[in-house]
Protein backbone atom coordinates (compact mmCIF):
# COMPACT_ATOMS: atom_id res chain seq x y z
CA UNK A 1 0.00 0.00 0.00
CA UNK A 2 1.13 3.52 -0.37
CA UNK A 3 -1.02 6.07 1.38
CA UNK A 4 -3.24 3.63 1.89
CA UNK A 5 -3.67 3.13 -2.07
CA UNK A 6 -3.19 -0.34 -3.75
CA UNK A 7 -0.11 -0.59 -6.08
CA UNK A 8 -0.16 -3.03 -8.24
CA UNK A 9 3.02 -3.64 -10.89
CA UNK A 10 2.04 -4.96 -13.98
CA UNK A 11 4.79 -6.61 -16.95
CA UNK A 12 4.18 -7.17 -20.52
CA UNK A 13 6.50 -9.97 -21.30
CA UNK A 14 7.66 -11.87 -23.53
CA UNK A 15 10.52 -14.24 -23.82
CA UNK A 16 12.43 -12.55 -20.64
CA UNK A 17 13.07 -15.57 -19.17
CA UNK A 18 17.19 -13.90 -18.38
CA UNK A 19 16.58 -10.99 -16.74
CA UNK A 20 13.14 -11.61 -15.20
CA UNK A 21 13.91 -12.28 -12.05
CA UNK A 22 16.64 -9.21 -11.65
CA UNK A 23 13.15 -7.22 -12.52
CA UNK A 24 11.27 -8.55 -9.95
CA UNK A 25 13.51 -8.32 -7.11
CA UNK A 26 13.76 -4.76 -7.86
CA UNK A 27 10.37 -3.93 -7.99
CA UNK A 28 9.74 -5.72 -4.59
CA UNK A 29 12.79 -4.58 -2.58
CA UNK A 30 10.70 -0.82 -1.93
CA UNK A 31 8.31 -2.74 0.16
CA UNK A 32 5.22 -1.01 -1.20
CA UNK A 33 4.53 -3.12 -4.06
CA UNK A 34 0.76 -5.61 -2.81
CA UNK A 35 0.88 -7.26 -6.09
CA UNK A 36 2.42 -8.15 -9.58
CA UNK A 37 0.86 -8.76 -12.48
CA UNK A 38 2.85 -10.52 -15.32
CA UNK A 39 1.08 -11.16 -18.76
CA UNK A 40 3.32 -13.67 -20.92
CA UNK A 41 2.91 -13.21 -24.77
CA UNK A 42 3.60 -17.01 -25.71
CA UNK A 43 7.14 -16.44 -25.01
CA UNK A 44 9.04 -19.27 -26.54
CA UNK A 45 11.44 -19.32 -23.23
CA UNK A 46 11.31 -20.37 -19.18
CA UNK A 47 9.41 -16.95 -18.80
CA UNK A 48 6.40 -18.48 -17.63
CA UNK A 49 7.79 -21.26 -15.46
CA UNK A 50 10.13 -18.96 -13.96
CA UNK A 51 7.23 -16.04 -12.96
CA UNK A 52 5.21 -19.02 -11.18
CA UNK A 53 7.84 -19.57 -8.83
CA UNK A 54 7.77 -15.68 -8.00
CA UNK A 55 5.74 -14.54 -4.79
CA UNK A 56 2.87 -12.00 -4.85
CA UNK A 57 2.51 -12.64 -8.33
CA UNK A 58 -0.06 -13.22 -10.94
CA UNK A 59 0.62 -14.94 -13.88
CA UNK A 60 -2.10 -14.62 -16.91
CA UNK A 61 -0.66 -16.45 -20.13
CA UNK A 62 -1.88 -15.80 -23.73
CA UNK A 63 -1.94 -18.79 -25.69
CA UNK A 64 -1.29 -17.25 -29.02
CA UNK A 65 0.88 -13.71 -29.14
CA UNK A 66 -1.21 -10.96 -29.01
CA UNK A 67 1.04 -8.16 -29.58
CA UNK A 68 2.30 -5.56 -26.88
CA UNK A 69 -0.64 -3.84 -27.11
CA UNK A 70 -2.58 -6.72 -26.72
CA UNK A 71 -0.59 -7.63 -24.10
CA UNK A 72 -0.95 -4.29 -22.24
CA UNK A 73 -4.69 -4.39 -22.54
CA UNK A 74 -4.86 -8.03 -20.70
CA UNK A 75 -2.50 -5.75 -18.01
CA UNK A 76 -4.73 -2.89 -17.00
CA UNK A 77 -7.80 -5.22 -17.31
CA UNK A 78 -6.14 -7.28 -14.78
CA UNK A 79 -5.47 -4.85 -12.85
CA UNK A 80 -8.31 -3.12 -12.44
CA UNK A 81 -10.22 -6.33 -11.45
CA UNK A 82 -7.91 -7.11 -8.81
CA UNK A 83 -8.81 -4.04 -7.18
CA UNK A 84 -5.27 -1.55 -8.17
CA UNK A 85 -5.30 2.07 -7.12
CA UNK A 86 -2.12 3.11 -8.83
CA UNK A 87 -0.47 0.89 -11.95
CA UNK A 88 2.65 0.74 -12.62
CA UNK A 89 3.87 -0.89 -15.80
CA UNK A 90 7.11 -1.45 -16.53
CA UNK A 91 9.26 -4.09 -18.89
CA UNK A 92 10.26 -7.36 -16.99
CA UNK A 93 13.85 -7.03 -19.66
CA UNK A 94 15.54 -4.59 -17.09
CA UNK A 95 15.95 -1.82 -19.07
CA UNK A 96 14.09 0.38 -17.18
CA UNK A 97 14.87 0.56 -13.56
CA UNK A 98 12.54 -0.56 -10.83
CA UNK A 99 13.96 2.17 -8.08
CA UNK A 100 11.67 5.30 -9.86
CA UNK A 101 8.92 2.85 -8.75
CA UNK A 102 7.88 5.02 -5.50
CA UNK A 103 8.98 8.11 -6.64
CA UNK A 104 6.49 7.79 -9.60
CA UNK A 105 3.70 5.94 -8.23
CA UNK A 106 4.11 8.85 -4.98
CA UNK A 107 2.93 11.45 -7.48
CA UNK A 108 -0.27 9.50 -8.13
CA UNK A 109 -0.77 8.91 -4.48
CA UNK A 110 -0.77 12.52 -3.50
CA UNK A 111 -3.05 13.17 -6.38
CA UNK A 112 -0.75 15.74 -8.26
CA UNK A 113 -0.82 14.12 -11.51
CA UNK A 114 -2.94 10.86 -12.86
CA UNK A 115 0.03 9.80 -15.21
CA UNK A 116 3.56 9.62 -14.83
CA UNK A 117 6.21 8.92 -17.40
CA UNK A 118 9.44 7.59 -16.88
CA UNK A 119 11.37 10.02 -19.83
CA UNK A 120 15.06 8.65 -21.13
CA UNK A 121 15.06 12.15 -22.81
CA UNK A 122 15.18 14.25 -19.66
CA UNK A 123 18.35 15.02 -18.28
CA UNK A 124 20.03 14.68 -21.83
CA UNK A 125 21.80 11.26 -21.14
CA UNK A 126 20.13 8.59 -23.41
CA UNK A 127 22.73 8.47 -25.93
CA UNK A 128 25.85 8.27 -22.92
CA UNK A 129 23.38 5.03 -21.56
CA UNK A 130 23.56 3.03 -24.65
CA UNK A 131 20.98 4.78 -27.03
CA UNK A 132 21.17 3.62 -30.59
CA UNK A 133 21.88 7.25 -32.68
CA UNK A 134 18.85 6.08 -35.60
CA UNK A 135 16.52 5.39 -32.31
CA UNK A 136 17.76 9.01 -30.38
CA UNK A 137 17.17 10.75 -34.12
CA UNK A 138 13.73 9.19 -34.59
CA UNK A 139 12.37 9.46 -31.19
CA UNK A 140 13.37 13.47 -31.07
CA UNK A 141 11.91 14.00 -34.48
CA UNK A 142 8.51 11.56 -33.61
CA UNK A 143 8.02 13.80 -30.88
CA UNK A 144 8.68 16.93 -32.32
CA UNK A 145 5.96 16.32 -34.71
CA UNK A 146 3.67 14.83 -31.84
CA UNK A 147 3.92 17.42 -29.93
CA UNK A 148 3.09 19.80 -32.80
CA UNK A 149 -0.30 18.14 -33.82
CA UNK A 150 -1.46 16.90 -30.39
CA UNK A 151 -0.89 20.11 -28.62
CA UNK A 152 1.40 18.89 -25.54
CA UNK A 153 4.92 19.43 -24.37
CA UNK A 154 6.49 16.12 -23.34
CA UNK A 155 9.86 15.35 -23.58
CA UNK A 156 9.00 12.08 -25.41
CA UNK A 157 5.91 9.67 -26.47
CA UNK A 158 8.18 6.35 -26.62
CA UNK A 159 9.30 5.21 -23.01
CA UNK A 160 7.72 1.98 -22.10
CA UNK A 161 8.31 2.82 -18.05
CA UNK A 162 4.78 4.32 -16.95
CA UNK A 163 2.60 5.12 -14.41
CA UNK A 164 -1.46 5.52 -14.20
CA UNK A 165 -4.33 6.22 -11.74
CA UNK A 166 -7.00 3.65 -11.55
CA UNK A 167 -9.51 6.99 -12.75
CA UNK A 168 -7.78 7.96 -15.60
CA UNK A 169 -7.54 3.78 -16.85
CA UNK A 170 -11.12 3.76 -16.67
CA UNK A 171 -11.35 7.04 -18.47
CA UNK A 172 -9.67 5.95 -21.77
CA UNK A 173 -10.90 3.47 -24.72
CA UNK A 174 -8.34 0.38 -24.75
CA UNK A 175 -10.39 -1.83 -26.50
CA UNK A 176 -9.97 0.42 -30.08
CA UNK A 177 -6.29 0.86 -29.82
CA UNK A 178 -3.90 -1.14 -31.66
CA UNK A 179 -2.55 -4.74 -30.60
CA UNK A 180 0.71 -3.17 -31.90
CA UNK A 181 3.60 -1.35 -30.85
CA UNK A 182 1.93 2.13 -31.71
CA UNK A 183 -0.35 1.06 -28.56
CA UNK A 184 1.49 3.25 -26.00
CA UNK A 185 1.15 6.35 -28.24
CA UNK A 186 -2.36 5.96 -28.67
CA UNK A 187 -2.89 5.64 -25.10
CA UNK A 188 -1.14 8.87 -24.42
CA UNK A 189 -3.05 10.63 -27.32
CA UNK A 190 -6.57 9.74 -25.43
CA UNK A 191 -4.87 10.95 -22.06
CA UNK A 192 -4.29 14.32 -23.58
CA UNK A 193 -7.28 14.11 -25.41
CA UNK A 194 -9.58 13.90 -22.47
CA UNK A 195 -7.85 16.46 -20.26
CA UNK A 196 -5.66 14.47 -18.22
CA UNK A 197 -2.19 15.72 -17.41
CA UNK A 198 1.27 14.01 -17.81
CA UNK A 199 4.15 14.10 -15.74
CA UNK A 200 7.64 13.45 -16.63
CA UNK A 201 10.56 11.43 -14.47
CA UNK A 202 14.51 11.34 -15.84
CA UNK A 203 14.77 7.42 -16.06
CA UNK A 204 18.22 5.91 -16.42
CA UNK A 205 17.83 3.04 -18.92
CA UNK A 206 20.26 0.14 -20.35
CA UNK A 207 20.65 -1.41 -23.66
CA UNK A 208 22.40 -4.66 -24.29
CA UNK A 209 21.57 -7.89 -25.90
CA UNK A 210 18.38 -9.11 -23.29
CA UNK A 211 16.74 -5.70 -23.57
CA UNK A 212 13.39 -6.07 -25.71
CA UNK A 213 13.27 -4.04 -28.88
CA UNK A 214 12.04 -3.75 -32.27
CA UNK A 215 13.74 -3.59 -35.44
CA UNK A 216 14.19 -1.14 -38.12
CA UNK A 217 11.67 -2.38 -40.46
CA UNK A 218 9.08 -2.54 -37.18
CA UNK A 219 10.05 0.64 -36.05
CA UNK A 220 9.16 2.68 -39.48
CA UNK A 221 5.99 1.23 -39.44
CA UNK A 222 5.69 2.34 -35.55
CA UNK A 223 6.85 6.15 -36.69
CA UNK A 224 4.59 5.70 -39.12
CA UNK A 225 1.60 4.72 -36.56
CA UNK A 226 2.45 7.59 -34.15
CA UNK A 227 2.41 9.73 -37.27
CA UNK A 228 -1.10 8.87 -38.16
CA UNK A 229 -2.61 8.66 -34.47
CA UNK A 230 -1.30 12.49 -34.05
CA UNK A 231 -2.73 13.43 -37.64
CA UNK A 232 -6.50 11.73 -36.30
CA UNK A 233 -5.88 13.49 -33.08
CA UNK A 234 -5.32 17.04 -34.89
CA UNK A 235 -7.94 16.25 -36.97
CA UNK A 236 -10.29 15.60 -34.49
CA UNK A 237 -9.60 18.67 -32.94
CA UNK A 238 -10.65 20.45 -36.01
CA UNK A 239 -14.04 18.83 -35.81
CA UNK A 240 -13.58 15.97 -38.02
CA UNK A 241 -14.73 12.28 -36.58
CA UNK A 242 -12.42 11.04 -34.34
CA UNK A 243 -13.88 7.82 -33.59
CA UNK A 244 -13.82 6.19 -30.22
CA UNK A 245 -10.14 7.09 -29.18
CA UNK A 246 -11.49 11.04 -30.16
CA UNK A 247 -14.77 11.32 -29.32
CA UNK A 248 -16.89 14.55 -29.68
CA UNK A 249 -16.22 16.87 -26.41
Amino acid sequence: MLNGKKLIVVMPAYNAARTLRKTWDEVQEHGIVDEVILVDDASRDDTVAIARELPHTLVHVHPQNLGYGGNQKSCYRLALERGADIVVMIHPDYQYTPKLIPAMASVISNGLYPCVLGSRILGGYARRQGMPLWKYVANRGLTLAENLLIGAKLSEYHTGYRAFSRELIEALDLDHCSDDFVFDNQMLAQIVWRGFTIAEITCPTKYFAEASSINFRRSVRYGFGCLGTALRFRMAKLGWPGGPMFPAR
